[in-house]
């Protein structure tokens, strides 16, 4: 189930809400697992024997990791069964098609014959509840987060319904008291209602149109180059609003339930370099990576040239867990060879000294370029794209009538309205902090907007 559907916001949400709060506190948990699965299976329901599996794993594992009288040794080999079985569950499920196709590949290079590769469908969600199970398992190793008691409770974390399909990556030890005992108010309630609102109107009113725009380009034949750069802006506009919204959304369901959730996206846009770009884009999967891959590898501490490497390897698996395709390897590869560029200069270079605008734009100009490896379907279309995109093609008979379809007067209006608040300071999370009836007003209209 999504949270852009009639169901989830005329029954599923309003119901769910009015049975919650007609619980007891000791109750509300045990509810909001059993809700959870209901909206994570909702499409397939032998999703949810996966989630419970790895829930089980885990808490078994810290179980026993936490156990009176445990060994340094019973600690580590715990942590290390978690590990290996998060991560296997993970690769067959989501990379076993890919490594069975390049392995086909190269057998076939070298004259051999290939094998039949079984397809195995891909749970939606498994790359958030898996880092989030392997987050707490780590945690409490490090004893920087204390084990939970109630297996319910911990049932509850892993399922939390409303960061379940798209983030954000949520750490029990930034929820684990709000598990515990959490007082919703009517403020916090409310500023839940108008996040999700706005949420909801990026998704709808901004990144579907966006989309439409997107998809016209990327499926052409061979857009003219303005075609090209007008249709990767608007796929640029479209991931953020999509991912944005939908953590807006998320948080504000969360808030609904008392829970408060962390910012994932702090206005990525404005960014003047693409080290800032990932402290403002998707912060739980940047903060994650960071903590639980780049600084374990060694972070910074080990000389410049190890430094280099472990920021590639981190943004290699960084584009890999994003998908299982060559173009997000490249798009890992691409944005961690950035990093290492502004790391190796450490801004001492003219760049430095160029008006702050000059540099925003610049660094918006880098991620178009590894939106294309993004969102294009294969490296092959990726290279035919850029190529459209600096001329290197002649543009097909065709064009003019691309242009007909994307430069209409709505999408025109739609990518000006993207472009002014992709590139506006204040976000979604500050504007409903203080909450007065204009602002309500305003937020309402537009959500039955984006509703119609």
């Amino acid at each position: 189930m999504v949270f852009t559907t009639h169901f989830f916001i005329f029954y599923f949400l309003p119901v769910a809400l009015l049975v919650y709060y007609a619980l007891p506190m000791k109750g509300r948990n045990l509810f909001l697992t059993f809700l959870s699965y209901i909206f994570y299976g909702w499409f397939r329901p032998w999703y949810i024997s996966l989630m419970v599996i790895s829930t089980i794993i885990d808490y078994t594992c810290v179980r026993f990791m936490t156990s009176k009288g445990a060994s340094e040794k019973r600690r580590l080999s715990m942590l290390v069964v978690s590990i290996v079985t998060e991560l296997s569950l993970l690769c067959i499920f989501k990379y076993y098609m890919f490594a069975a196709d390049n392995l086909n590949w190269i057998l076939q290079l070298m004259g051999q014959q290939g094998f039949t590769v079984m397809h195995i469908a891909l749970p939606i969600g498994i790359s958030f509840y898996t880092f989030q199970t392997l987050s707490y398992t780590i945690d409490v190793y490090r004893k920087t987060a204390e084990p939970v008691k109630s297996f319910f409770d911990f049932s509850c974390f892993v399922s939390l319904f409303p960061h379940l399909i798209a983030g954000p990556i949520i750490r029990f030890n930034t929820i684990d008291k709000q598990l515990a005992h959490r007082e919703p108010t009517i403020k916090q309630f409310t500023r839940g209602i108008l996040l999700f609102m706005i949420g909801f109107a990026k998704k709808i009113i901004l990144a579907n149109p966006c989309g439409m725009i997107a998809d016209s380009v990327f499926n052409a034949q061979a857009p003219a180059p303005l075609d090209a750069w007008f249709g990767v802006t608007a796929y640029a506009f479209q991931i953020y609003f999509d991912f944005c919204g939908y953590s807006d959304m998320a948080v504000g369901v969360g808030r609904m339930f008392g829970f408060e959730l962390l910012k994932n996206f702090d206005a990525p846009y404005i960014s003047k370099s693409i080290t800032e770009v990932w402290q403002r884009w998707h912060i739980s999967l940047s903060t994650w990576l960071r903590d639980y891959l780049y600084i374990p590898l060694g972070g910074n501490r080990k000389g410049e040239k190890r430094t280099y490497f472990n920021l590639l390897i981190v943004m290699l698996l960084g584009g890999l867990w994003h998908g299982a395709h060559w173009q997000f390897i490249l798009w890992g590869f691409y944005h961690g060879s950035l990093l290492i560029v502004e790391r190796f200069n450490n801004k001492k270079t003219f760049y430095s000294r160029l008006p702050g605008s000059i540099q925003i734009l610049i660094t918006f100009v880098l991620m178009l370029f590894s939106w294309v490896l993004f969102r294009a379907e294969n490296l092959t279309l990726a290279m035919q794209y850029f190529g459209a995109m600096f001329g290197l093609a002649a543009p097909s008979p065709a064009a003019p009538l691309l242009g007909l379809k994307i430069y209409t007067p709505f999408l025109l209006i739609i990518f000006g309205l993207s472009s002014y608040f992709a590139f506006n300071k204040i976000q979604a999370m500050d504007l409903v902090e203080i909450i007065d009836i204009k602002k309500s007003i305003a937020v309402v209209i537009i959500f039955i907007i984006a509703i119609a």
